[in-house]
């Protein structure tokens, strides 16, 4: 044969090299597939338990009342921060900087009679948190419970990933590295009025603008949770100006207690009603926070209060008289109205009767006073002690537990 021989043994060999390495790869390949397979399979059997688990813990929590249930002692895990560390606490909160003793208020948990409160989580909640806003809008209450947040939170963050600003009505508290941002604005009518000053409120003849509310509703338009209380400041016998204040043809009435708080709350859920986007925002409303001001409704003598209290009130029916039934039902009435007619849902915390047992909560004597005390008064300390705001940590600390369960696992 003429021309190049063709070496068939050699072309046969190599393709047979060929096949086997082809098949040695496809091999590899399939036991890598197995093995990652495995790996996965491994993965989520492991996985499924913890994730069984909390779907069951979300269904306890759905169905939980959580405000039915009892005061537990425990200095195992409570507090859920020290207060005399937390970079931001308030000095009318802060019991210990001020020379409280008795300790016993910073154990006491709160046990609800159908489920168990999840822990509280504070990298938990401030991943929940990236990249939104919340809002606590109301009075010195509401603050009360902003501190005690920013407590919470502060406390897993460094410092120099943290900061607070003060902007007039406005308080800002920043977690840095979660684009967190947690404020408080104060309007204690939530409505306008001549209180508005976040520093000078104490004004003589207190005047509400019932049916203005965009000047304040326009600091908090864009947030993603909003957390609204207003109570206290509706027991005074507030004036009602239909119009603006500087105008000369304003009108001005006395609509009693009740109406005047119906009126502004309307005012509250028409502006919810119009502006708040229902698949961003998450609305809640805080009920009336207790004062223990009448030591008589627990069987002190009369002119006696919340001073020199140690323990809670063991009395389940225990109800205080300055806490009016008639307004907490106008409050449910108006967020049952933009739930059912709306398509709004705000959430409840109804904080009112566990808090109510909690006489020894308070901040009492152990706070700054901005006003010196007279001989009179220090010879007589239940004249001035503070039976309105708590002590931190606190009771605040519980009705924050309650909103983290709600946004982290409801």
């Amino acid at each position: 044969m003429n021309g190049r021989p063709v070496l068939f043994g050699s072309s046969l060999k190599n393709k047979g090299m060929g096949i086997q390495l082809s098949f040695q790869l496809l091999l590899v390949i399939i036991t890598a597939v197995l093995v990652l397979t495995a790996l996965s399979m491994s993965r989520d059997i492991g996985q499924a338990p913890k994730l069984v688990e909390k779907q069951t813990q979300i269904s306890s929590l759905s169905s939980c009342n959580f405000y039915s249930g009892k005061w537990v002692f425990d200095n195992q895990s409570r507090p859920l921060y020290n207060g005399t560390n937390c970079s931001f606490m308030d000095d009318g909160m802060a019991c210990q900087k001020f020379g409280r003793k008795n300790l016993d208020y910073l154990y006491w948990k709160w046990q609800p009679n159908d489920c168990d409160l999840p822990r509280f989580n504070a990298t938990a909640m401030l991943e929940k948190l990236r990249n939104k806003r919340v809002v606590y809008v109301g009075d010195s209450l509401n603050r009360n419970q902003w501190v005690s947040m920013v407590c919470i939170l502060e406390s897993e963050i460094p410092n120099h990933l943290k900061y607070v600003n003060y902007n007039g009505s406005l308080v800002t508290f920043k977690a840095i590295e979660y684009n967190a941002t947690i404020d408080f604005y104060w309007a204690p009518l939530l409505v306008e009025s001549n209180c508005d000053d976040p520093s000078y409120h104490r004004v003589e003849e207190r005047i509400v603008r019932i049916d203005s509310i965009e000047k304040h509703a326009r600091i908090w338009k864009d947030a993603d949770v909003l957390v609204f209380n207003s109570y206290l400041w509706w027991r005074l016998n507030l004036k009602v100006l239909w119009g603006s204040f500087e105008s000369a043809n304003a009108k001005y009435e006395y609509l009693g207690m009740l109406r005047t708080y119906e009126l502004g709350l309307q005012t509250w859920a028409d502006w919810l009603d119009t502006h708040v986007n229902r698949s961003k925002t998450r609305v809640f409303f805080v009920s009336l926070s207790p004062t223990h001001n009448r030591g008589e409704d627990w069987g002190k003598a009369n002119g006696q209060n919340c001073y020199d209290e140690t323990e809670p009130i063991s009395n389940r029916e225990y109800w205080g008289s300055d806490s009016d039934p008639k307004m907490m039902k106008l409050v449910e009435l108006a967020i049952k109205k933009l739930n059912e007619k709306s398509g709004l849902k705000v959430e409840l915390l109804n904080i009112t009767q566990l808090s109510e047992y909690r006489k020894e909560g308070h901040s009492s004597i152990y706070r700054k006073h901005w006003d010196p005390l007279t001989k009179e008064q220090l010879a007589n300390p239940s004249s001035y002690a503070d039976c309105i705001h708590w002590c931190l940590p606190g009771v605040p600390d519980v009705w924050n537990h309650f909103l983290y369960t709600h946004l982290v696992y409801l």
